[in-house]
């Protein structure tokens, strides 16, 4: 069985973790978005996002990479001060990525609890994420134990879709 470990990410990684993103929204959500936005995705858009991502040092705010024995990124998660000053919740988990053939197998939890990490580093004790509510990966969250709390519109490629906020009172 291939090992794998979880570190901090630098703008060296930005190529992988892209590659990691677009295949993942590839993977994930054909059927809840249009297809013709998941096919206008791009490995070189995504990797100047993250470079740019990188430049800013965002000083709460851990970007984290889950590598193989080859150290090839596998996924990657997103962790820092919240976004929605309207909520309680001090931290918010901005993303979790992992290729499907990887998933089920302890990775993501290993992500989450670096993240949960990161956030206690910060300071925080509380959490959120935001969901589309058709990603199937919507009832990892709630296993991991979060509780929805808010949702709202969102479009992506011309559709309509809604996202939930799912929260964690204390982490």
């Amino acid at each position: 069985m291939d090992q794998f470990h979880v570190r901090a990410a630098t703008a060296a990684d930005a190529n992988g973790i892209a590659v990691v993103h677009v295949d993942s929204w590839r993977e994930t959500y054909p059927g809840i978005v249009p297809q013709s936005f998941l096919d206008a995705l791009s490995y070189e858009k995504r990797t100047k996002a993250w470079l740019e991502g990188f430049a800013e040092h965002r000083p709460s705010e851990k970007v984290l990479v889950v590598e193989n024995q080859n150290k090839n990124i596998t996924g990657f998660a997103v962790a820092g001060k919240s976004r929605e000053p309207s909520f309680v919740h001090e931290g918010e988990l901005h993303a979790i990525y992992l290729l499907r053939n990887l998933q089920g197998r302890g990775l993501g939890r290993m992500l989450f609890e670096k993240c949960v990490d990161a956030l206690h580093g910060f300071g925080f004790q509380t959490m959120f994420v935001w969901v589309l509510r058709e990603n199937p990966s919507l009832n990892f969250y709630v296993h991991m134990g979060a509780k929805e709390f808010a949702a709202k519109p969102i479009e992506i490629g011309g559709q309509q879709l809604e996202e939930v906020a799912l929260g964690w009172e204390r982490i």
